[in-house]
């Protein structure tokens, strides 16, 4: 069976690390040939992926100040790609691209399966909003992150073949006689939904000499918040205990080292940095933001659940962990427990038998 991935790039994020992982999990599977599709603006590939995948790329770049011929070209180039690889099954991941390949693909014979990777009612425009409402039916299947996104899909448009995945969650291996240092950890790109800002403000209120904040992330979208940031630990005067690490392929150090994980984002699909905090034995503070934390994270009991801006909330729970290791144990172990239902192999079978069976 030939089965293709496409997906704009495997740049640093959670939607290309799902991806990632997808890939290995496929590719060790008997009679399965792998094709790996980008197209995107930027093709880098940050995470590994089989030697065994065959990647196909533009040899063009896409032109942004020619958006218009870009994209028009890209479509072209996806449709002539996909006739060569002549795929049983194509699983597109993304938003503004599930309706580039599903548009590239359109007449042909070839199923494709979208998965939708940001927060479920996120407004992507009026023609955007308007390619998703007519091309999606069309699609073979829709995969949902969350059983709210699986709502608020199936009130924008009708797609009789849709289904929730969670994110896949890699399994960490605790270190034997692990020593906890006070350390608050997040991990997320440097972008202005991840209010990274405000974690910064409540920290140094907070202003516990013996605690540290460190934030694993570079910056995205053409921001540069890290600059930003920078500027606004310097003039809060906490350059020694506040830390931007920038990008990093290895974080598994830091979170082991870490006492808690606190996620700032008001705008998620399904963040797998918690997963990965939680599979690491960290209780998380997170915003309850539409979709993706609640899915994970059981109030009270393996972390808490913020109202979306309430600082003063998230302070005091900050607070509290930080005052409370006996209670930190106790959530983590917990969080262990709670994440093992987004067991890697498991979540990558699901994805295998969705696409697999019979349109």
């Amino acid at each position: 069976m030939k089965i293709c991935l496409a997906i704009p790039s495997l740049q640093a994020g959670g939607m290309e690390r799902v991806m990632s992982e997808i890939a290995w999990d496929f590719s060790k599977r008997e009679d399965v040939e792998l094709h790996l599709l980008m197209f995107g603006r930027e093709r880098e590939i940050f995470y590994d992926i089989p030697r065994t995948i065959i990647i196909h790329k533009p040899h063009f770049k896409f032109n942004n100040r020619f958006r218009t011929f870009s994209t028009v070209r890209t479509i072209l180039y996806i449709r002539k790609e996909i006739k060569k690889i002549d795929p049983d099954r194509i699983l597109s991941f993304g938003n503004y691209w599930n309706n580039l390949i599903l548009l590239a693909c359109f007449g042909l014979k070839y199923p494709v399966y979208v998965s939708d990777r940001s927060k479920p009612n996120k407004n992507m425009g009026k023609v955007q909003n308007w390619l998703r409402i007519k091309l999606y039916p069309k699609a073979a299947g829709v995969i949902a992150q969350t059983q709210k996104a699986k709502e608020i899909y199936s009130e924008m448009y009708k797609n009789d073949n849709m289904i929730v995945i969670g994110n896949p969650i890699r399994k960490l291996e605790l270190p034997d006689n692990i020593k906890r240092e006070k350390i608050i950890l997040s991990i997320g790109r440097l972008i202005n939904t991840k209010h990274y800002d405000r974690l910064i403000n409540i920290f140094a209120e907070i202003n516990d000499p013996e605690w540290k904040l460190i934030i694993i992330g570079g910056d995205a979208l053409k921001l540069r918040n890290s600059e930003k940031y920078k500027t606004q630990i310097k003039n809060l005067g906490f350059c020694d205990r506040i830390i931007l690490t920038g990008t990093l392929k290895c974080v598994e150090k830091y979170l082991f080292r870490s006492s808690f994980f606190v996620f700032p984002s008001s705008s998620e699909g399904f963040p797998n940095v918690i997963g990965e905090a939680m599979s690491a034995g960290l209780p998380v503070i997170s915003y309850d933001c539409v979709a993706g934390p609640s899915d994970m994270i059981e109030n009270g009991k393996n972390g808490f659940l913020i109202p979306v801006f309430d600082d003063e909330k998230m302070k005091g729970k900050m607070i509290y962990l930080m005052n409370h290791e006996e209670k930190r144990n106790e959530m983590g172990n917990d969080a262990i427990r709670a994440i093992r239902k987004f067991d890697n192999k498991e979540i990558c079978q699901k994805f295998f038998d969705f696409i697999t069976k019979k349109c």
